[in-house]
């Protein structure tokens, strides 16, 4: 009954209707005009539609990376691991790639710099089991966490697509996640970027390195006059110097379709 009660979820969760999307030509000409290898998707909540580049590879699964943070937070919070998000958790001691991460800190502040050592250890205060069944009811992607708490995200096998993504997140931005409002509001809060007039960003980015070429995402939601407008762009990097690129082209993909 357990399996049948998930499997219903996951069906009202993911569909997406195939009259409820449509190409962009705007979009493709930004992504043919900067040379990028990638895809888009826009989520219109309160329309019920998609505006995509690339539909094909808006619908496969990728390793979120990074962008796991959003609901490695809620999951943290709703399970205790952490009390809230300004509780300060050990990253470990030991030397990291990027200085900023050799640090504790909490939620409010690690999401902010991507740091991933302190979300490795709420994982793994988490612990396996209630991750991959909070991971199914949420759900999130392929839902799966492999054998290894604190990698699942950053090597496989959890992946996400793009469109998943926006479901996800749209979901997130209006409350309507299993997890109390408190625990909601709280991540909603985390992930807010930065405002202009009368519309409020938030989001997350994340790269994965493996496997080749690496691939970068940015992912979240714009409130604008009182409409969600839930976003994911994912992109190949083949050089670093392709990471700003991620955001750069997000943010002229939500300025070209009138949300930013």
């Amino acid at each position: 009954m357990k399996q049948l009660f998930t499997a219903i979820i996951f069906l009202y969760f993911s569909q997406i209707h195939a009259l409820d999307s449509q190409e962009s030509p705007e979009l493709d000409q930004l992504f043919a005009d900067s040379g990028i290898n990638g895809t888009f998707v826009l989520y219109d909540v309160n329309a019920d539609r998609l505006l995509v580049h690339d539909r094909a590879r808006a619908e496969k699964r990728f390793i979120p990376a990074s962008t796991f943070k959003i609901p490695n937070s809620l999951i943290g919070l709703s399970t205790g691991a952490v009390a809230n998000v300004d509780e300060a958790i050990p990253y470990g001691g030991k030397p990291q790639p990027i200085k900023a991460w050799e640090a504790d800190m909490g939620l409010r502040d690690a999401i902010k710099i991507s740091n991933v050592p302190v979300y490795q250890e709420l994982a793994r205060r988490v612990g396996l089991e209630p991750m991959r069944d909070h991971l199914a009811r949420i759900p999130y992607g392929n839902t799966e966490t492999g054998n290894k708490v604190d990698r699942f995200w950053l090597e496989g096998p959890l992946k996400i697509s793009a469109i998943e993504q926006t479901k996800f997140l749209a979901h997130l931005a209006q409350g309507e996640l299993p997890f109390s409002s408190d625990i909601q509001d709280k991540v909603r809060e985390i992930v807010r970027l930065e405002q202009g007039n009368g519309w409020v960003l938030y989001g997350k980015s994340g790269w994965t390195t493996t496997p080749s070429p690496d691939i970068g995402w940015w992912v979240g939601w714009v409130a604008k006059e009182n409409r969600i407008y839930s976003f994911a762009i994912n992109i190949d990097m083949p050089n670093r110097a392709d990471v700003a690129k991620r955001i750069e082209l997000g943010k002229a993909c939500l300025k070209t379709l009138g949300v930013l």
